[in-house]
């Protein structure tokens, strides 16, 4: 379909302005789905992880890669029809930070749907974001196709209500990455129940679109690249035609299809994070269809942030990842291999080394 590739020529026009002096974490998402709904856009922000310092003070590199987000995002063509927000608009999870990066979002000139991360929820268990923000998981209907929204970060009851002396120390442990001290996420019991139900009210034939912060799949326990009850959830998506689930957290590009779920992250707009291959030190179980991103260069602010313009062409999900003074990627799914390939370096004897920093 030929709205696909002017789309995506209109939006590197439009952001070209910005795109010159910087390269951003965004995702245009153009949903085909051809005789089953509406085309249509959306964009996807994520990982933001706005730090209060003091008074007014925020570290402002975390600042400057949402800002700069919010204004691309403001000037995409075709016009997206709400903007999603991926988790962890904080980093500590304070009412400061909250406010903070709910002031720079309120530049969008879209509806915005946010998803609870791990860094927005620990602190109060997610109260103060429920107020700005709205419910922590619910579900919503746009152009014939069916997106849910989860929280798919909380953990055991014992870890949350009975570990810790205090909330800022609860935070503080959650907040690390690689974190002895730390707990496996997972969506819930009562989640599972709302989401059975939601499911059971959605013809089979209905194109699904599921957003998370966590993955849905199980690749690192020790990063929590992790959901405990993954096969669960999975589970519930099976009967469906065409699911894909788009998650933030890993600030990395992964891949990866299982079943009829193809599954696809969204890179940050703070940093990125290594690949649990290059440091684990137990047993990970990065998708063997990801072909790694180059590591990020220290020297640049931006690099390996990026921004990715998604294309869901009939139910599945297409990512083309610009990546500032990196390489660009697209990783685009195949219908005949029925999974999702990078378009240029899927091949292994099409890798390139790794940059050279100096």
């Amino acid at each position: 379909m030929n709205i696909i590739n002017s789309s995506r020529r209109n939006f590197i026009k439009t952001g070209g302005a910005l795109a010159l002096g910087t390269t951003l974490p965004i995702s245009l998402v153009e949903l085909a789905f051809a005789d089953t709904a509406e085309n249509f856009t959306f964009a996807y922000i994520s990982d933001a992880h706005i730090q209060h310092i003091s008074g007014n003070r925020f570290v402002r590199n975390w600042d400057q890669g949402l800002k700069r987000a919010v204004a691309e995002a403001n000037l995409l063509t075709p016009k997206p029809d709400f903007v999603m927000f991926g988790g962890d608009l904080a980093q500590l999870g304070s009412k400061p930070e909250l406010d903070h990066g709910a002031e720079i979002m309120s530049a969008l000139s879209h509806k915005v749907h946010y998803v609870m991360g791990e860094h927005d929820y620990y602190l109060d268990m997610g109260a103060y974001w429920e107020k700005l923000f709205g419910p922590q998981y619910h579900s919503f209907d746009h152009k014939g196709v069916h997106f849910i929204v989860l929280n798919s970060i909380r953990t055991y009851d014992d870890w949350t209500y009975k570990r810790w002396p205090t909330a800022e120390q609860r935070m503080s442990e959650m907040a690390g990455l690689d974190n002895p001290n730390g707990s496996p996420f997972m969506v819930g019991d009562e989640q599972r129940k709302w989401l059975k139900a939601d499911l059971d009210k959605v013809a089979k034939t209905t194109p699904i679109v599921v957003f998370s912060h966590s993955p849905l799949q199980k690749i690192y326990k020790g990063w929590n690249f992790w959901t405990e009850d993954a096969e669960q959830i999975q589970a519930l998506l099976k009967p469906f035609a065409k699911v894909s689930v788009i998650y933030g957290h890993v600030h990395q590009i992964q891949y990866n299809q299982i079943g009829n779920i193809s599954f696809n992250s969204v890179m940050a707009t703070a940093w990125p994070w290594p690949y649990p291959s290059t440091y684990a030190q137990t047993e990970q179980y990065l998708p063997k269809l990801t072909v790694p991103m180059n590591r990020a260069d220290p020297f640049q602010e931006r690099d390996a942030t990026g921004w990715q313009f998604i294309n869901v062409a009939n139910g599945r999900v297409d990512l083309n990842f610009t990546l500032y003074n990196n390489s660009e990627r697209s990783v685009i799914f195949n219908p005949k291999a029925k999974h999702p390939e990078d378009r240029a370096y899927q091949a292994e004897s099409s890798r390139i080394p790794p940059q050279n920093h100096y």
